[in-house]
């Protein structure tokens, strides 16, 4: 990658997970899908784990979390398999969201 690239990289306002490879991430992108309709999700597959971006925020609710895993799901449970994260991260037990804040 070159310094420019680099450089265009750190301007960008996209936030997400960063996940191991598994079944939790596969319900994250089939949720990221479903939990933000109106936004362009990006998914990096890395073979041992998973990047998973939208622009400026990202959310993942528990109820299509357990949807798309067939059981059900603790959100604390996402911290398990996050590697890292770009962005802010609010977590309850009922969602994640990943939110990029911009300040002046």
């Amino acid at each position: 990658m070159s310094a420019t690239n680099v450089a265009d990289a750190l301007l960008n306002n996209r936030v997400g997970p960063v996940m191991r490879a598994g079944d939790v991430a596969q319900a994250a992108i089939e949720a990221a899908e479903m939990d933000n309709p109106d936004k362009e999700i990006e998914v990096e597959d890395r073979v041992a784990y998973v990047r998973i971006s939208a622009e400026d925020e990202l959310v993942l609710t528990r109820e299509s979390m357990e949807e798309c895993l067939g059981r059900p799901f603790r959100m604390q449970d996402i911290e398990i398999n996050l590697s890292s994260f770009a962005g802010q991260i609010d977590l309850n037990s009922d969602r994640a969201r990943f939110f990029f804040e911009k300040r002046i």
